[in-house]
């Protein structure tokens, strides 16, 4: 049966409700499946799947269900009733025979819900089940120096949780040696919070899974971009209060609010953030207080972060480095064992009592030490991790990052130019407008590659332009305002040849790949962020990028791509919608990379999916039902790409 005559909305449906017993309909269930006890809905599917035209199960005389999909919709309408501790669920046969796409989508529009933190006293018992926060039976939670309210707040939390949290005030001046010197007391860090007639609360954040209790960087700016289009104004806004409290505390939007975190970022995204957020604002005094503010962080961490002096390169362009000694201490145990392996062989000596001899000091290797800081630099890119510097981040200016600053300062520019009167307490949009300008110059100068058509990063200590092929070679394409030509970093006639030039080897089956096959190379282990993997941070980028440049119908295929991959794997794997996909497969099945696939574990229900992942479908969705209603209908009927675009 193809997937355009599968019968998602049947005309049966009428509005006849069923009142199900839950426990004896899921044991009925199960046990007419004819698997082992205790099963859960992947050998449930798996089973069903195997029985084929052989399965059905009569939940009622007028109520019978043929098809595995239809029978785990039904499945797990009853484990989510009982997980609200009902006894009885009402079902509907609409709801069961609702449209796959139609469904993932509102649940997507409720997972936003499951997604959200707050940091406070009625939340903390969440956050003190999160081992990651563990130090024994002590959690830790760490204010920054400048919050005397939080502190205060915080402190008095404490006392009432008596030995399960310890409340600790980071130093004014945090050092990777103060940092290395928490690696057995690790903790969260405290966010923004606001006092109400009742208390304190803590403003609200979105994770990007379920797992997650903690604000990623650049994570937090696609995820807004789902709560937008979801109508999630005042979380969304409350995503952007979160990071003013960052710069103003932590001099920075962190990598995320761990306090291993504390001496590094992730790409830059908040001035986007604050224009996305801006327009669906009540306009008044308040708003423009609210800009003010906002604008002054985000010149602040432009100035004293990206274009500070561990990060601006000789060339004038910024490069991603994570001030700190030794290994990252968030990373599994094991996974620097090939690297301690290696050194260990050189130096002669047991493995693992040369990690010990490392980690203690006892044992100083340079080159080792000069590994962590390239380790920590790609860390702090988001692309932990990818062959794509061979182990040498620190030594490049990325195209995106340099694309993401020039964003800024157009961001910065326009903002100050609309809504200040071209002043900000003497930040002046005409200097921004110079800045951009400058940073043009540069990205098309070191990274275009005129013979490839192609932006590259650009090595600054071989002085020349490396040859990797990557997805970011996409963001010159992204950067500038979708209203205003002028802003855009590159002319259409070099957008239109960037694509012709990438797209043969970065557009897959799936959407976009986020190196080269030939790139990533068949001889190397698998990373995450390398061929054949596709991530929604890249699908987006691009989307934008063509859209703002007229290519409406690249645009739309490429989404059309992405939201099939991600729509039919939910249909057929009980819902899962994980962080990223083996795009060339349109598979989740991505085990192979270092660091497994986030959302794909779970027994019988997600209540989540993965952040970005959900706000490109959202996006995208918003994005086909305006400028290609016939590829939505298509994509309803999970009609696959290949038949679409012939």
């Amino acid at each position: 049966m193809t997937a355009s005559s599968q019968d998602f909305d049947s005309p049966l449906q009428e509005e006849i409700p069923f009142t199900i017993s839950i426990e004896s309909t899921l044991q009925r269930l199960i046990r007419e499946s004819k698997v082992a006890d205790q099963p859960n809905i992947h050998t449930l599917r798996h089973k069903w799947n195997q029985l084929g035209a052989e399965f059905s199960f009569e939940v009622e005389p007028a109520l019978t269900l043929t098809d595995p999909y239809h029978t785990t919709v039904f499945f797990q309408m009853l484990k989510t009733a009982e997980s609200f501790g009902q006894k009885e669920a009402v079902v509907y046969k609409k709801d069961i025979y609702e449209n796959p796409v139609r469904r993932l989508s509102k649940l997507i529009k409720s997972y936003w819900h499951g997604l959200t933190r707050r940091i406070d006293e009625s939340h903390l018992d969440q956050i003190l089940q999160d081992t990651k926060t563990s130090s024994g039976a002590v959690h830790y939670l760490y204010v920054p120096h400048t919050d005397e309210e939080g502190y205060s707040y915080f402190s008095s939390v404490a006392q009432k949780l008596g030995n399960r949290l310890v409340v600790e005030r980071l130093p004014e001046n945090i050092t990777p040696e103060y940092v290395k010197s928490l690696n057995e007391n690790h903790g969260l860090l405290s966010l923004a919070i606001e006092k109400t007639e009742s208390g304190y609360k803590g403003v609200p954040f979105v994770v990007p899974g379920g797992r997650f209790n903690e604000m990623y960087g650049w994570d937090s700016y696609f995820i807004l971009k789902g709560l937008i289009v979801d109508g999630e104004i005042a979380l969304a806004k409350a995503m952007v209060d979160n990071f003013i409290y960052q710069i103003e505390h932590y001099g920075k939007i962190l990598n995320a609010n761990r306090s291993y975190y504390l001496t590094r970022s992730q790409p830059p995204f908040f001035t986007s953030m604050i224009r996305e957020v801006l327009p669906h604002l009540e306009k008044g005094s308040a708003t423009k207080a609210w800009l003010k503010r906002a604008l002054k962080a985000s010149i602040k961490e432009y100035r004293e972060v990206w274009m500070g002096s561990q990060k601006l390169t000789e060339i004038g362009l910024s490069r991603y480095f994570g001030s700190g000694t030794g290994p990252c201490p968030e990373v599994e145990s094991g996974h620097f064992g090939q690297i301690y392996s290696k050194f260990a062989q050189k130096y002669s000596m047991d493995p693992k009592l040369f990690e010990e001899q490392y980690l203690d000091g006892s044992l100083q290797i340079p080159e080792l030490d000069e590994f962590f800081v390239h380790d920590r630099a790609v860390r702090e890119s988001g692309y932990d991790t990818t062959h794509r510097w061979d182990d040498r981040c620190a030594d490049f200016a990325p195209v995106e990052l340099n694309s993401l600053l020039y964003q800024i300062e157009i961001d910065i520019a326009r903002l100050i130019e609309e809504e200040f009167d071209g002043d900000l307490d003497g930040e002046k949009a005409l200097n921004w407008r110079e800045a951009a300008q400058c940073r043009s110059e540069r990205i098309n100068t070191y990274f275009w590659n005129e013979e490839k058509g192609l932006f590259f990063d650009y090595n600054v200590v071989l002085n020349r332009q490396d040859d990797y092929e990557s997805a970011t070679t996409f963001f010159p394409l992204y950067a500038g305002h979708e209203d205003d030509p002028t802003t855009r970093l590159i002319s259409p006639e070099r957008a239109k040849r960037l694509l012709e030039n990438a797209l043969p080897f970065l557009e897959v089956a799936g959407g976009i790949a986020s190196t080269s096959e030939t790139s990533r190379g068949s001889d190397r282990l698998n990373r995450q962020w390398d061929f054949p993997n596709g991530w929604a941070p890249h699908q987006m980028v691009i989307w934008k990028g063509c859209l703002q440049h007229g290519l409406t119908d690249t645009a739309c295929r490429l989404i059309y791509r992405w939201l099939y991959t991600i729509a039919k794997n939910a249909k057929d794997y009980n819902g899962m919608i994980p962080e990223k996909f083996d795009v060339v497969e349109r598979s989740h099945k991505v085990f192979a990379c270092e660091y497994g696939n986030v959302g794909t574990d779970f027994e019988y229900i997600t209540q989540e999916g993965f952040g970005w992942v959900n706000a490109s479908f959202q996006l995208g969705i918003d994005i086909l039902t305006t400028k290609a209603p016939h590829l939505y209908k298509s994509l309803e009927e999970l009609v696959p790409p290949e038949e679409v675009f012939l």
